[in-house]
């Protein structure tokens, strides 16, 4: 990447724009400016929403299904390794320049940057096994042809949008891989990148169009808080990544898919919690991937015996990961793109630390939770041991950060409580079924699997197809 910071358009489905009102994005560690990003008016998000969703849609739904599928695959490849456009007759960005402003940007150390990069990829690569988990097998042919078959049924869909709006974060890349699948099902796309995180969405973005799917397709809006609220009220579909507080207003709107706090979970049955030992790999890969960043990292781990034990073990294990270079191969911590976040985020710990939770780490690690390294703000991974109705027993963060509680077996289930992931370490079948009864868990994962783990073809945080199409009934006569 050249000196001078790049400018980052808005793309306004199919016209690119600059904006006279741009943004500076700086790096929290030097205060370079890494990119100049031309903003959108929320009068500029309703006027364009108002005007193109419908040729945006349009213009996907003009390619037949299986000439779609291999530009997505084609993509992928631009996408991992092409040199693509930040804006037309701009600067290019190359894979490397890539990982270099998330990291910069983002706190994300480099490794964990080519990691979500290979989520992201592996998304352009699967998407037909994604879709038949999606669509349960169902031949795309159905849905361009309007009606069909489906295991000797007739079926017919319609869709429910035309557009899918998507307000994104800034703490983790792999999400994009969430809306992705949108343009294989014929959706223009409608992305709010996070602020500090215009990279991924744009070059995925950039990617899909080196393929040759059309520009009208994308629009690409960074703005306000009141511009993303014009998104989510016009569109007719979308999904909302946030915080509690950001998303607790549109829980109940069903045009809109909420990815809020996961409260992923590992629950460790009374058959196997003697060897729970064996299980040391699992708790900590679940509460330390991703830099700890993810919705689906583990925030409480249940267990009916042996708390103390597990809590400090495993706070061995999180106290020995500390931050290291951005460049460094073995990094496994971010840094804060807003070191006031990992202030509050400290303060908020400290604050809740008493006789019913305890920090196990602190007795583990040399010197404090937030630490400056390299010229950034970092968060040390904490374990507390908690009682079962303490604060931080039920409490996500941004970070490595998970609580040991202890709850009598015939407790268990019902202190999970809605869980984006849980991990059951059990091979009790009453157990299981109880498990698989819960209308609490999205995602089951019966045996030693982390949390962070996820399989594309088996959608763990709503699905994408039936938010974005209907089934309805239909009856044909024949020869009519």
């Amino acid at each position: 990447m050249s000196t001078q910071a790049p400018h980052v358009p808005i793309l306004r489905l199919g016209q690119e724009y600059t904006s006279l009102q741009q943004n500076e994005l700086r790096s929290p560690r030097t205060g370079e400016v890494m990119a100049r990003i031309s903003q959108a008016n929320p009068g500029m998000v309703r006027r364009d929403l108002s005007r193109r969703q419908r040729a945006a849609a349009a213009s996907l739904r003009a390619i037949p299904f299986t000439e779609l599928l291999k530009r997505i695959e084609e993509a992928g490849h631009h996408f991992s390794e092409g040199s693509l456009p930040i804006s037309t007759g701009g600067e290019t960005q190359s894979a490397d320049d890539y990982v270099a402003a998330l990291s910069e940007t983002s706190g994300l150390p480099h490794v964990l940057c080519r990691r979500n990069m290979a989520k992201v990829r592996s998304v352009f690569d699967e998407m037909p096994r994604i879709l038949d988990g999606l669509t349960r097998g169902m031949d795309l042919e159905v849905l361009a042809a309007g009606m069909g078959e489906q295991g000797g049924v007739p079926v017919s869909y319609a869709p429910t949008s035309d557009t899918l709006g998507v307000i994104l974060p800034s703490n983790s890349p792999g999400v994009n891989s969430i809306w992705m699948p949108a343009i294989a099902l014929r959706t223009a796309v409608v992305l709010k990148p996070g602020r500090e995180e215009p990279w991924t969405p744009l070059r995925v973005v950039r990617a899909f169009e080196a393929a040759g799917i059309p520009s009208a397709a994308f629009g690409f809006y960074p703005t306000s808080h009141e511009g993303a609220g014009s998104i989510l009220d016009l569109c007719g579909r979308s999904q909302l990544f946030g915080d509690a507080q950001t998303t607790a207003p549109w829980k109940l709107d069903p045009r809109v898919e909420v990815h809020g706090p996961g409260y992923s979970k590992v629950v460790i049955g009374e058959d196997v919690v003697d060897q729970w030992r064996d299980f040391l790999p699992v708790l900590v890969s679940s509460v330390a991937d991703n830099g700890g960043r993810s919705c689906i990292n583990c925030s409480t781990i249940l267990t009916p015996r042996h708390a103390d034990e597990i809590a400090e073990a495993l706070a061995i294990e999180l106290a020995a990961i500390e931050p290291r270079s951005a460049s460094d191969p073995e990094a496994k911590l971010s840094a804060f793109a807003n070191p006031l976040v990992a202030e509050w985020i400290d303060g908020t710990i400290e604050r809740n630390l008493d006789e019913g939770a305890r920090d196990v780490t602190a007795a583990h690690r040399d010197g404090p939770r937030r630490v400056e390294f390299d010229g950034a703000t970092y968060l040390r991974p904490t374990l507390v041991r908690a009682e079962p109705c303490h604060t931080l027993a039920g409490t996500e963060f941004l970070f490595p950060f998970s609580a040991v509680v202890e709850v009598p077996r015939e407790h268990l289930v019902e202190a999970i409580g809605p869980s984006l992931v849980v991990t059951a370490l059990t091979k009790d079948p009453a157990f299981q079924a109880e498990l698989l009864a819960s209308r609490h868990i999205e995602r089951l994962n019966l045996g030693p699997v982390p949390t962070s783990r996820v399989d594309w073809d088996q959608p763990h945080e709503g699905n994408l197809f039936e938010f974005l199409y209907a089934r309805r009934a239909i009856k044909a006569v024949a020869a009519w």
